[in-house]
């Protein structure tokens, strides 16, 4: 059992798109639970990229591929994991801010969280205020991710933390950001509920926040 889980998250840690679908074939083949595929080859895969990134041994490129290696495996197992009933960690909603049209950070948050079991909803670029607060309604949404990449943009980001206090609906969700010239202290000062510099940390603050 253990070998073919291995298997599973040598694929992804070696970047190995061509095989990652049959391994996970192979390991449901042999009787093992989707959610254990998930859990001890994928999401255990994914946590080591996130520790290599942050030991200097990965980059943002090799984080990508990494990413997208999970994805390609993710789709084979999706159906299977729906079948066994198995939850997702929570709902996160993604989107870069109104005015802004870089995605690149957001793709790769969002990829990242959906290796670390997430439900992840991505409403694109330059998405305003108001888009954010309709994704919350009938939604069990958990937390809210905004990306800006500009300073002029960042403004934008409070925007729509006061849009989601003016529908009432600040207090039923966590609200967190990222992007290059963002800081903890512009994230206190606009009231989100934190601040990621990167994709592996997004991924762990957002464990953090769910409860």
């Amino acid at each position: 059992m253990e070998s073919i889980l291995e298997q599973i998250k040598e694929c992804i840690l070696n970047f190995d798109r061509e095989s990652i679908s049959g391994k996970i074939q192979e390991a449901l083949d042999a009787g093992i639970e989707p959610q254990t595929v998930l859990n001890e080859g994928m999401i255990a895969a994914m946590d080591e990229v996130g520790r290599l990134f942050e030991e200097g041994e990965f980059f943002v490129p090799e984080m990508l591929v990494a990413a997208r290696t999970m994805q390609t495996g993710l789709t084979s197992l999706k159906p299977h994991l729906a079948e066994a009933g198995v939850k997702p960690a929570g709902k996160i909603v993604l989107g870069t801010v109104l005015g802004d049209l870089h995605d690149i950070g957001k793709n790769l948050v969002g990829m990242m969280l959906e290796g670390a079991g997430f439900e992840v909803v991505d409403l694109g670029v330059d998405v305003p205020p108001e888009k954010f607060v309709e994704s919350l309604h009938g939604s069990d949404v958990k937390i809210i991710g905004l990306s800006a990449l500009l300073t002029t943009t960042m403004p934008n980001m409070k925007s729509t933390v006061d849009a989601l206090k003016e529908a009432g609906l600040r207090d039923t969700v966590k609200v967190i950001l990222g992007g290059a010239p963002l800081t903890d202290a512009y994230a206190q000062e606009i009231e989100a509920d934190g601040y990621a510099p990167d994709a592996s940390r997004a991924v762990k603050l957002a464990k953090s926040l769910i409860v």
